[in-house]
């Protein structure tokens, strides 16, 4: 039966406010399987999960988020490109995720405001490529880029989450887009050398 449907699970999970997020993480399911995924929205009761693979209702994953750190969770229902889930943690651990929450929260907006402060451009060389982990590579058009991320034309488009690599930065898919894919790097570049590279 679906936990979802268990009845003594609902008072725990409504005593939780469930808040829009955008975490990034990776998960790891019962078949050793790894996975990149994105929280969307979480309470310290349960969380909402996007993520390229789904597991099945019932089957208990871990899951590792960015500010947040190690989850056990039971899938509780399936849904379009992904999965909500309830967490396994004691009242004490419950304390100390709400308190992330509320962190993760309130610095929200930081990731979106610095990467809009950085002017974006067309390059004049518009032609590069990008890397997978697992070593599998794919040409690219940069349709526009800045000092913190880039958005590319690609066919390809890997899970939101995906890390790569994108002319020697390292990053990763934060959004799709209708022509392709939209990149966040792991570090702020340095201007002059951001320049010589892609001017």
């Amino acid at each position: 039966m679906s936990l979802v449907q268990d009845p003594a699970t609902q008072p725990e999970r409504r005593a939780y406010e469930r808040v829009p997020i955008n975490v990034f993480g990776r998960c790891l399911l019962s078949n050793k399987l790894e996975i990149p995924c994105q929280a969307i929205n979480m309470s310290p009761g349960d969380i909402g999960i996007v993520a390229a693979h789904s597991p099945q209702v019932g089957e208990t994953v871990i899951i590792y988020l960015d500010h947040i750190g190690r989850l056990e969770a039971t899938v509780t229902r399936l849904f379009e490109g992904g999965f909500g889930a309830v967490l396994e943690c004691t009242a004490r651990k419950k304390e100390k995720l709400a308190a992330s929450i509320e962190w993760v929260r309130a610095h929200a907006e930081f990731g979106v405001e610095n990467s809009r402060k950085h002017e974006r451009f067309e390059p004049a060389q518009r032609n590069a490529g990008f890397q997978l982990e697992d070593g599998r590579t794919y040409p690219v058009n940069i349709i526009d880029i800045s000092l913190s991320g880039a958005a590319l034309e690609t066919q390809v488009k890997p899970a939101i989450g995906t890390r790569l690599t994108f002319s020697g930065l390292q990053g990763r898919v934060v959004r799709h887009l209708d022509e392709g894919i939209a990149i966040e790097f792991d570090d702020t570049q340095n201007p002059e050398l951001f320049k010589r590279t892609f001017s």
